[in-house]
């Protein structure tokens, strides 16, 4: 009787184990990246999961019980300094995981000057989800980047300067994003390590990612706060302007207070919070 009451205790622990979320960590590189960024310290945590100094790009993939065929490669932000993987990663992965979303939150590596890093490493993001496709429950039609700061700089350069059909995103979500590197509206920090201190026009439009968009961009879902301080809010209307003139379905919601940086969890942005992810759940269920 024991014998049965333990073999019974064990089935019903599996099966209550069993469609569980489960995370992957896939390196971008399993033999390393080709190239360096020249940044030499080794990869860090500070400030309350903020991640310095990536060498090795790698994903943390959450796969949900039930996919539904969707997947996000999530770009944190930190100015292309750092990243800030826990609010603006992995609290998004889980809420994600419960609609049935595969995401997959991206450590980049940071530019220090050499633009086409951050490129590489969601370009190549992106051809890796699509290559586990089968294996993930994934769509590879339903492939979708989002980034927020400069992760959104990050995510809208997959948008705009893809190199193929295999690294090109089916949808972008953009939360306060940096996408000019033209001064007036930049953010200076984003945009220095990003293309140095004193880069030629030809540099700074090269980067601009509102020059970048046509007719064959990705749809868009782009927020921010009316009050935010840290990117200018042109980044976003100039961004979202570009996808209009160029006949590409988007959606643009500003909320009244919030400030930068609110990400999953910021107290400022509380009152908008749940306004905010019915409106993603929405659009993420409509996109096409």
């Amino acid at each position: 009787m024991r014998r049965f009451f333990l073999l019974m205790l064990t089935l019903v622990t599996s099966l209550g184990l069993f469609g569980q979320p489960s995370k992957q960590t896939i390196y971008l590189y399993p033999e390393g990246p080709a190239e360096s960024n020249g940044l030499e310290g080794k990869e860090v945590t500070i400030d309350g999961g903020r991640v310095c100094d990536v060498s090795n790009p790698r994903m943390e993939v959450f796969l949900p019980a039930e996919p539904n065929g969707q997947v996000v490669v999530i770009c944190p932000g930190g100015g292309y300094a750092r990243l800030a993987v826990v609010h603006e990663g992995e609290l998004f992965a889980e809420w994600f995981n419960q609609r049935g979303i595969t995401a997959a939150v991206l450590y980049y590596r940071m530019p220090n000057g050499h633009s086409e890093i951050p490129r590489k490493d969601v370009l190549t993001a992106v051809e890796i989800v699509r290559s586990r496709a089968a294996e993930w429950g994934v769509d590879p039609a339903k492939v979708g980047v989002m980034g927020f700061s400069a992760g959104g700089h990050v995510a809208a350069t997959a948008l705009t300067k893809y190199t193929s059909e295999q690294n090109k995103p089916n949808f972008g979500v953009l939360i306060y994003p940096v996408i000019t590197m033209k001064e007036a509206y930049t953010h200076g920090g984003s945009r220095t390590r990003l293309i140095g201190e004193n880069p030629k026009y030809k540099k700074v439009l090269e980067w601009s990612l509102e020059e970048w968009v046509t007719p064959k961009t990705p749809t868009c879902f782009i927020a921010l706060s009316n009050d935010d301080r840290g990117v200018h809010n042109s980044n976003s209307t100039l961004f979202y302007d570009a996808l209009y003139a160029n006949k590409v379905p988007a959606e643009l919601h500003i909320y009244p207070k919030g400030g930068h940086g609110w990400g999953f969890n910021g107290e400022k942005f509380a009152p908008y919070h749940d306004e905010f992810l019915a409106s993603l759940d929405r659009w993420l269920k409509a996109v096409k």
